[in-house]
């Protein structure tokens, strides 16, 4: 699959996806980028706005198996990998594989969940694999997970390690649609077009697989990144580490999630090559979960999306 063939069927992909997700435009966007950049995305919403339709929709259109994790205090990581049974008949132990085996996986709320358990997708994100009982194994090339969290409950959760959240390539906020699309919405789910019925019926077009989403992925090769763009996207992420409100700046797998996310972005716009404005669109939904900020910009109200507009503003721009 060229580069061509990947901007006409992202087309289609977004119009498949439209007949179930009601606007959510940037969000489907953004969750798109991650599949294409073969990344993991931390999607941030209040309950009811669709996060796991969203997932469930793009694994139907894209073809490729999905899972869910309802993450609660009490689960164990050995329910996420999986674990080795004593079989009696065969006198042997027998894997009994986890819902982490499938390739796009919904850790639905996972800060519910002790850093413990949260722990078990660490290698699963980063090498697309698990380890059980000193055997690894591997997992579908196309393994992405879609991690969701409320951004207001913060009673009986847990909040994530820096180190697991450096593992999402970006954080995508999920608000409540517009006032004419959640019209819309309340009209539609009073006959059969209601989006969950739609999904479930089968009325959702398969466009892709297994296959060709990889082939999808590999046509990105073909966007041009300047050095100069690169190089920008470098001094973005190194101002996180001296602004004066971060505590803890991004790192340099940042600059790399930046670069990539900048590149899918371009293709989500139809273009083959990058620009600086695709860099600062990028850029919030890259680096917000990765700053800490210094307690007193915090007391204050500051949110890390208004330093990184400050940063922004005073990086220069590659002509």
């Amino acid at each position: 699959m060229n580069l061509a063939q990947t901007l006409e069927c992202l087309s289609a992909i977004r119009a498949a996806v439209a007949r179930v997700i009601i606007g959510q435009t940037e969000t489907v966007d953004l969750a798109l980028a991650t599949v294409l950049a073969g990344q993991h995305a931390l999607v941030e919403g209040v309950p009811g706005v669709a996060k796991t339709l969203l997932v469930r929709t793009l694994a139907r259109v894209l073809g490729v198996e999905f899972g869910r994790i309802q993450f609660t205090p009490d689960l164990m990581p050995a329910d996420i990998t999986g674990t080795n049974v004593f079989n009696f008949q065969t006198n042997a132990f027998v894997l009994a594989r986890g819902p982490v085996f499938t390739s796009f996986l919904l850790a639905d709320e996972i800060n519910r969940a002790p850093a413990k358990t949260q722990s078990a997708l660490l290698q699963a994100m980063q090498e697309r694999a698990v380890t059980i009982d000193r055997t690894t194994y591997p997992l579908p090339p196309s393994f992405t997970v879609f991690a969701t969290q409320n951004p207001v409950e913060f009673e009986g959760t847990y909040p994530l390690p820096e180190a697991q959240k450096d593992r999402f390539f970006l954080k995508i906020p999920m608000s409540a649609p517009e006032r004419q699309d959640e019209v819309t919405l309340a009209l539609r789910t009073l006959g059969d077009q209601a989006p969950e019925a739609v999904l479930e019926r089968g009325s959702v077009p398969q466009l892709l697989d297994e296959a060709g989403l990889l082939e999808a992925r590999a046509s990105l090769c073909g966007v041009t990144v300047r050095e100069e763009l690169a190089a920008y996207a470098v001094d973005v992420v190194r101002a996180t580490r001296s602004h004066d409100g971060v505590l803890v700046g991004a790192g340099p797998r940042a600059t790399q999630a930046l670069i990539l996310a900048a590149r899918a972005a371009a293709v989500l716009d139809g273009r083959d090559y990058a620009t600086p404005d695709d860099v600062k669109r990028m850029a919030p939904y890259v680096l917000e979960h990765r700053l800490i900020l210094r307690p007193e910009y915090e007391v204050e109200g500051v949110r890390p999306t208004e330093i990184i507009a400050r940063i922004l503003a005073a990086v220069s721009v590659p002509r």
